[in-house]
Formats: C-alpha cells, structure tokens, sequence
C-alpha cells in the first residue's frame, strides 16, 4: 500500500532535492513512488531474448517445477550478474575478478561473487593433506591438521575485505569510466567463523622477545607477509567457513587467515605457516609492493589499515534514470577503523549534504548499507557519499587525497567518489 506525500515530506533539505531520511519510516512510501533505475540490456540479452509471454498465464502456472537439487544455483535469470575477470597475466593465471556490488543489496557478498586476487592459480589442495605451523620464537612448535582446527571452539564475524589496490584507477589523471564494481569491486563482506588465532599461540607459547609474524599461503607462489604479533593476537581468526559453509578455493579453501579492518594481503589465503620473529620479513610484498613514495620523498610502509570509505551504487555508471521523480540513492560504506559512524550525501557536487539512513546492523569493520531519498528534477546533479567512522576519521576528497599522497600512489585509494547525472539520465564517472 502507497501513503500519500504531503508537500512538506517532499521539500528538500539540502541542495540538489535531497529528503528527509525520515521518509523511510513512511511504509516504503519511496519505493511507492519512485520508478525503477535501470541498466541497459547488453547486447547477448536482447539477442536471447524469449518471445512474449501474457503475464496474466505465464506457462509455469501450467506445469510442474523442477526437482530438488544438492546444491543450490541462481536462477537463470540471474545469470549476468557475475564478477567480472581481469588479468589472467600468466598460464597459472594471475590477476583479478571484481565483485559486481551494483547488482547487489545488503551487506553479505555471495561466497561465490567475493573477489579474487590470485598471485600463482587456485591451488587444488586436499584437506587430509594441509597443515598449519606454528613455528619461531615460540615454547613448542605446532603442527595442526585442518580436522584438528575444526574441532576448536570457534566464533563468527561479518567482516570486508579489501584488495589494498582497489579502485586505484582513481590516481589516474582522468576519470575511469566503468560500471562501480568493475572499478571499486575489488571488496566483499561476508561471514567468516573460525578458531581465535590467540588460542594458538597461546598453545605455542610465544615468546617475550616476539613481535612479528610472518604469515605463508599454500599456493605455488608461497606468498608471504610480515604482520604485527599484536594484531594477530587481538582479533585475527583462521577462518574454516564463509557464509555458513566451508570456505571455497578461490578464497582460501581449506583454510585462510583472516585480519579483520586490513588490507587484502594480510588475509593470508591457504594458509600453512605462522613464524613467530622479532622483526618483519621485508618479502617482495611490502618492499617491492605496498610500499609508496610521498610527495616528500619518504616512502609509506606497512600500511595495514584499510580507511574509511563509501560508494554510492545506484544510481551509478551502467544504469539510468528515467525521468524527474523521487529515486533512492543507496550505497556501501566501510572502515577498517571500526563502525561507521555516518554517510553524507551530496547531490550538488559537494555544496551542501544531508545524512544519510543507515541500516540495521551497523558493525565494525563491516559493510554499512546506507540510502537516502532524492528528488530529482531532470536537471545535471552531481552525486556523492562521504563516510566517517567511529574514530571521527573522515573520508577525503580526491584532490586532499592526491595532495597528501602525490602522483606516486597506487593502493589504498580512499577518495569520495562523485557521479554526474545529466538532463537525459545518463550517468558518468567525474572528479569533482
């Protein structure tokens, strides 16, 4: 049931027709009056498409469905909302697939959509055959078997995770023009439940003279980073299961390390090797990669935390607005800080903001969904989300972001994002 709209729920409170975020409350009166922001059909789909059908009888009224499967697959339907592959550099292939976040809704990314980043192949690796060692400046070393790990007490987070080069296309002197998570897809969220890495290494028994830890995948390339011993022992997890079920290949089957609020990098996958040292590794990973020159000729290390962060995905590049009425702007937020605290959103390129609703559950070190009711006059709009966190850590602007970090940058890109929307719907990628 629609709820008809005073004149007062539709005036604006900031530039650019952006509403009150109070309209939510309103029995979904923003989807009752608000026409759908769609993409364009890609060329496959108007290829395929199935002859008319009267929606009044559709045939599956008429026939019997399908029979039970043993696993469950999207419909096909569903079938072009998939991650988007890029790389494959080398036969073993190296490279990327990118979470399509414009295609999907609340916080949880489908196991099968989280990102990939892969140094040497999906490694082929049998469960009775892995081990986990703990090793170094510890009492006693430690082998453990992945059916030993499964029989520890275990705990669950929702929590991102974040390629440390995700949308660095932004450092480039033009902007990229891409659907949203074919630049900024390089994160995912889900729930990850495993064993307390503290509980290992206190089984270990570290020593007094440790402070570092150097992590090692199971994949042919053995990537390896050092990270904190003070981290790994506050919150850090090897992760058996994402999303309710055993953790797939591709993100680290048959076990992974996990660092919540980090880059990428420190999530080890196929994780076989902790050495527990008093002084980092200083492995092709954080020398040769993630290291970064500064305008002043210093050069940033060991940046681990991932920064507050937010992108708003509809509407976005790829999709259309048809028409002035009351549209939902809604997006993702995140910070390896902690929660995030709130999501400004402009629609006047950065002149005035109004908050946006953010909803239920706000988390730590999570994805935050956020929205906001907009009216849009027909007129070029720019659009943009400014996140801050619970630290009071506030996201930049690109040119604070460029001016602080120079032309040298390539990870963590972190700066507000802003879409240009014209008289015909169109939506572009701008820096403004």
């Amino acid at each position: 049931m629609s709820v008809k709209l005073s004149k007062d729920d539709l005036t604006p409170i900031a530039g650019g027709g952006l509403l009150h975020r109070r309209l939510f409350l309103k029995g979904g009166v923003v989807l009752a009056t608000a026409q759908a922001i769609a993409r364009p059909l890609r060329a496959e789909e108007t290829a395929t498409a199935p002859p008319p059908v009267d929606p009044a009888d559709p045939p599956w009224l008429h026939e019997t469905g399908g029979p039970f499967t043993g696993y469950g697959t999207p419909s096909k339907y569903e079938k072009y909302v998939v991650r988007n592959i890029g790389g494959n550099r080398t036969p073993a292939g190296e490279g990327v697939s990118w979470t399509p976040l414009q295609d999907l809704e609340g916080i949880v990314t489908p196991s099968g959509l989280h990102f990939e980043r892969h140094h040497d192949g999906v490694p082929a690796i049998d469960p009775t055959l892995h081990r986990l060692v703990i090793h170094g400046l510890v009492r006693q070393p430690l082998e453990y078997t992945v059916e030993s790990l499964l029989r520890y007490p275990m705990r669950s987070r929702f929590l991102f995770i974040e390629c440390g080069g995700n949308s660095n296309a932004g450092w480039h002197q033009e902007p990229i023009q891409r659907p949203v998570g074919d630049f900024h897809g390089l994160v995912s969220c889900s729930e990850w439940t495993g064993v307390p890495l503290s509980v290992l290494l206190d089984e270990a028994g570290v020593d007094s003279k440790a402070s570092w830890v150097i992590a090692e995948g199971g994949d042919a390339g053995l990537l390896n980073v050092s990270l904190p011993l003070s981290k790994l022992a506050d919150d850090a997890m090897i992760a058996l299961y994402q999303n309710g079920e055993r953790v797939r290949p591709e993100n680290g089957y048959p076990i992974r390390l996990i660092v919540p609020g980090w880059e990428g990098i420190t999530n080890v996958k196929w994780l076989r090797r902790l050495q527990v040292t008093d002084q980092p590794a200083m492995t092709r990973n954080e020398t040769a990669k993630y290291t970064e020159l500064l305008p002043s000729g210093k050069a940033r290390m060991f940046t681990f935390v991932m920064h507050a962060k937010s992108l708003i995905t509809s509407p976005s590049p790829g999709q259309k607005m048809y028409g002035p009425n009351v549209y939902e702007i809604r997006g993702l937020a995140w910070s390896g800080r902690g929660k995030i605290a709130k999501v400004d959103i402009s629609a006047d390129g950065g002149h005035s903001w109004a908050e946006a609703d953010l909803q239920d559950p706000v988390l730590s070190q999570c994805f935050t969904r956020f929205r906001l009711p907009w009216k849009w006059d027909g007129q070029p709009a720019i659009l943009k989300s400014r996140a801050t966190d619970e630290s009071g850590y506030v996201q930049p602007e690109r040119d604070v972001l460029v001016k602080e970090r120079g032309r040298e940058g390539y990870f963590h890109y972190n700066a507000i994002v802003s879409w240009a929307i014209d008289e015909d719907g169109e939506i572009t990628h701008v820096y403004a």
